[in-house]
């Protein structure tokens, strides 16, 4: 009976290195990646290639760590909740250090000053300057528990009361 397997992220890591162990103790190896010139490499050792086309990779391929949710898509639908940042981990699938790691090479700052720069600059003076909204009335819709916290936050981010605004 011949064995055959398929191995999708061939082109780097672990993938690679399974699929040439494969393909030298006798399997066909078929390898699937995105990286062309890296699928290449791979022929060199017998494996049969197969390049995953940008508009399909999502409907045959998932190369994103099943248990994980995007931290991107994450917290801009969730920054308004005042949660601790182990919540926001744990929720995204991640361990707290994991998760800031994340966040970091995402982002490229640290999860607590994007979240107060996201709730100031995004949200918070956009209401209270093009919308006129008080900020007694916002605070807490922008994730701000502590109303007299919010005016601190706001002026040590635009040098301005949010009252002056």
């Amino acid at each position: 009976m011949k064995k055959i397997v398929l191995i999708t992220g061939a082109t780097t890591g672990i993938g690679k290195e399974t699929a040439i162990y494969l393909a030298k103790s006798g399997y066909t190896v078929y390898g699937a990646g995105r990286r062309e010139n890296k699928l290449k490499e791979l022929e060199a050792f017998g494996i049969k290639t197969l390049t995953i086309r940008p508009g399909l990779k999502n409907l045959l391929f998932d190369f994103s760590e099943p248990h994980k949710i995007d931290p991107e898509a994450f917290m801009n639908r969730n920054f308004t909740y005042n949660v601790p940042l182990s919540n926001f981990a744990k929720l995204s699938g991640r361990s707290l250090a994991g998760f800031k790691r994340d966040f970091e090479k995402i982002f490229n700052t640290s999860p607590g000053n994007w979240l107060q720069q996201r709730r100031l600059k995004k949200e918070a003076y956009f209401l209270i300057r093009e919308k006129g909204k008080k900020p007694s009335d916002i605070y807490l819709d922008v994730g701000f528990e502590n109303l007299s916290h919010f005016p601190y936050a706001f002026k040590n981010a635009y040098g301005l009361a949010p009252s002056i605004v």
